[in-house]
């Protein structure tokens, strides 16, 4: 029986803490049931979601397991009686867990699943399902998204914003901004993705200046993983009847005494926020089609490219988390799984 047997897989000591508190421990490896498969992982990646969660400050789904990481490639060992879809065992596939990565096997419905095309490597594979289909739905389902129209993109070198770059640029951005902390973030928007322009926040009145490069007009979405000190930049530079899909808080919840929400009815925004790892299992299907229809040509044929900025074996995972807390990333940080 799968359930009796035991595998590799990363942990926390006590339950949370810092990076040094993670460890490679030794945990059965998870039992099968309805449409789920068992999958042999390959490689996994990281996520913000996944610091928060080692801390103890991420309110997990019901359904994920203690085990961290949503995001993974690897090869089909088992499969349920009900598992959908055209997957057999030995298939190559990558795909999206609500948890479970970090390890050496992961249970996981199959309506979650995709074809790894040989194309892309087991690395490449496991950085793509979490970041492009976060990017996905803040783009078309949250920011109904139109080709012509305009988006700023926070954090531009962050995983998510690198795929979303690329995606409104495929799909006819009239014009794609985005903020960094570093010139040489900058610089890797504009001139690898293609972005119109960007922005340095630790220099730069990036509100202003995106105003400024929009003649005063606005961008039409604006994707924020910054929250509350972005807020009153975020209703200046957005245009009228623009949408602002937040993703995350990095920069606080409480907003700074005396914004100003006069935009908010004159420009008729929109403000919503979006996480991806709570929807239902139906709803994150529908966007994992969406990526196979949309983005999955563009990977094989090496339009659309995944950025991977550094990878280690899952045994050197405090030093993988103590990189993604440097915040000085530019795309996405992989463990490797023997």
């Amino acid at each position: 029986m799968a359930g009796t047997r035991t595998m590799k897989a990363v942990a926390v000591k006590g339950g949370t803490g810092s990076a040094d508190a993670l460890y490679v421990d030794d945990i059965p490896v998870p039992p099968i049931n309805g449409n789920q498969a068992l999958v042999k992982i390959k490689a996994f990646g990281l996520n913000r979601m996944d610091l928060l969660q080692r801390e103890g400050q991420y309110p997990l789904p019901p359904q994920a397991p203690e085990t961290m990481g949503v995001e993974f490639s690897g090869t089909i060992e088992d499969l349920g009686p009900d598992a959908s879809g055209d997957f057999k065992v030995g298939d190559e596939v990558f795909g999206l867990a609500y948890g479970g990565a970090y390890a050496q096997y992961i249970a996981v419905s199959t309506n979650m699943l995709i074809h790894k095309p040989a194309e892309l490597s087991w690395e490449e594979a496991a950085g793509i399902p979490e970041t492009w289909i976060t990017a996905t739905q803040a783009l078309y389902l949250v920011g109904e998204y139109k080709p012509g129209q305009s988006v700023l993109w926070h954090a531009g070198a962050s995983s998510v914003s690198i795929a979303g770059i690329q995606l409104a640029k495929a799909d006819g951005a009239k014009a794609i901004y985005v903020t960094a902390g570093s010139d040489e973030k900058i610089d890797f928007c504009v001139k690898k993705l293609g972005a119109t322009a960007g922005f340095n926040y630790h220099t730069q009145d990036w509100s202003a200046e995106t105003q400024k490069a929009t003649n005063g007009e606005g961008v039409n979405i604006i994707v924020d993983f910054i929250g509350a000190s972005y807020f009153q930049g975020n209703l200046d530079a957005a245009a009228k009847d623009g949408r602002i899909v937040n993703l995350a808080v990095m920069g606080g919840v409480k907003l700074p005494e005396g914004v100003n929400i006069a935009p908010f009815l004159r420009k008729r925004l929109r403000f919503e926020g979006s996480t991806l790892r709570s929807r239902d299992e139906q709803y994150q299907k529908k966007l994992r089609d969406t990526l196979v229809e949309h983005a999955l040509p563009r990977f094989k044929d090496g339009s659309f490219k995944v950025f991977v900025e550094k990878v280690f074996p899952m045994e050197q995972i405090i030093d993988a988390h103590k990189l993604m807390e440097s915040n000085q990333t530019k795309g996405k940080i992989i463990c490797t799984v023997s």
